[in-house]
């Protein structure tokens, strides 16, 4: 029996191991906060995602079409809320249909069933929304991405894994026999048979310390939710969202209605100033200079200068981000917002400034790295576990 130690208790991390230890490996789970998917799996949107945005045969395309299909099972046969609700894509103007027609061109291209529709048809769905054509994703959903996260960890206890909560690893090297690692911890050192990096936010940083050189460093940014209060939620029944552009990795600020009812809207997408930043006054001095350091960094800010700019104002501003969900829905107002909480995306991105598009998995001796999953990578979890799996096992 092979021994694989996994960093990082987020989906990616719990679905990894309990693939492994559901193929007979002895498995230990580290993790440095004191709860399970505490970082960006608990701090999401809880959409899952159909596939219909990724590029035809990339990893995130193969991985969101199974997940959504394989994470719905999942969650109907371990108890976890679900619901396949679909969504609507809406154009807002004439220019943002062309876009919107390669949109669903690359959906069927995925499998990804949907269906155009008029303005007239959009109400049907949605009464409020406004939009001079539609696309209708039936198979977009509702879940509980943090009860995953606790169905996976019972169903690893199951396995007898070593579950570690406070344990971050201080420490990544080559074993002494020359067959394995060993990760140093401030419970003592694990001595495991292969590595799997998961660390979503800190997957460069852990990379680093096993001794790999990635090819992209992680940049965080923050994304900022906004509730509709209690008597406004009636002007959303289900999923809006806008077409997004292509030239950016975010897909624009929509209104979801969750599991119990209440309606989320956002988020934006601005330079969080800590890795784990979800405020303004969250800072890092340290994360700061990496991010200041990268060359990366200066020239995706002089790409999209005028873009960022645009998101730290409505960051600010309750008045902007209603007007950016007005376009969806005009009857939305100011004073039908309430600030909500706010998540980091770990965004990996290359020395030119371009943002990696795909997820990106990296192997060494022993050693696999998750360096880049942000959306839909909890959608897609389970089928990532299995990918990474695969590539360790490959390691024997």
């Amino acid at each position: 029996m092979r021994h694989i130690v996994v960093i990082g208790g987020g989906i990616i991390g719990l679905a990894t191991a309990h693939e492994l230890a559901a193929r007979g490996n002895r498995v230990t789970v580290l993790e440095k906060e004191s709860h399970w998917g505490a970082h960006q799996t608990g701090h999401n949107s809880n959409v899952v995602h159909a596939g219909l945005y990724y590029k035809p045969g990339s990893l995130k395309a193969r991985m969101s079409v199974a997940g959504n299909a394989s994470i719905v099972e999942f969650a109907r046969e371990n108890g976890v809320p679900v619901e396949v609700c679909g969504k609507l894509v809406v154009a807002t103007s004439a220019d943002e249909i062309p876009r919107m027609e390669v949109l669903a061109e690359r959906a069927e291209a995925n499998g990804v069933p949907v269906k155009r529709i008029s303005p007239q048809e959009a109400r049907e769905y949605e009464p409020e929304v406004a939009c001079v054509a539609a696309l209708r994703v039936e198979s977009t959903g509702i879940i509980d991405f943090p009860a995953v996260c606790e169905a996976l960890v019972r169903r690893l206890a199951g396995h007898d894994a070593d579950l570690r909560l406070d344990s971050p690893a201080l420490a990544i090297r080559e074993a002494r026999t020359g067959s394995g690692v060993e990760v140093a911890t401030p419970r003592g050192v694990v001595r495991a048979d292969a590595l799997v990096n998961c660390a979503g936010l800190h997957s460069d940083r852990v990379a680093r310390l096993a001794g790999l050189r990635p090819k992209a460093t992680i940049v965080p940014f923050r994304g900022e939710y906004y509730e509709l209060r209690p008597e406004s939620t009636h002007l959303v029944r289900g999923l809006i969202y806008p077409v997004p552009d292509p030239t950016l990795p975010f897909l624009g600020v929509h209104l979801t209605r969750m599991l119990d009812g209440s309606v989320h809207a956002g988020p934006n997408a601005v330079l969080a100033l800590r890795r784990e930043g979800y405020r303004w006054r969250d800072v890092s001095a340290t994360d700061l200079w990496e991010v200041a350091k990268f060359p990366g960094s200066w020239k995706l800010a002089r790409k999209f200068a005028r873009t960022g700019v645009e998101e730290v104002l409505r960051s600010f501003s309750r008045k902007r981000f209603a007007a950016s969900l007005a376009r969806l829905v005009p009857a939305v107002r100011e004073e039908d917002l309430v600030r909500a909480g706010a998540g980091v995306r770990a965004q990996a991105m290359l020395a030119d400034g371009s943002l990696v598009d795909d997820f990106l998995i990296e192997t060494a001796h022993r050693q696999v790295h998750v360096l880049n999953a942000p959306s839909p990578a909890a959608t897609g979890s389970l089928e990532i576990g299995r990918y990474v799996a695969d590539q360790v096992v490959g390691q024997f």
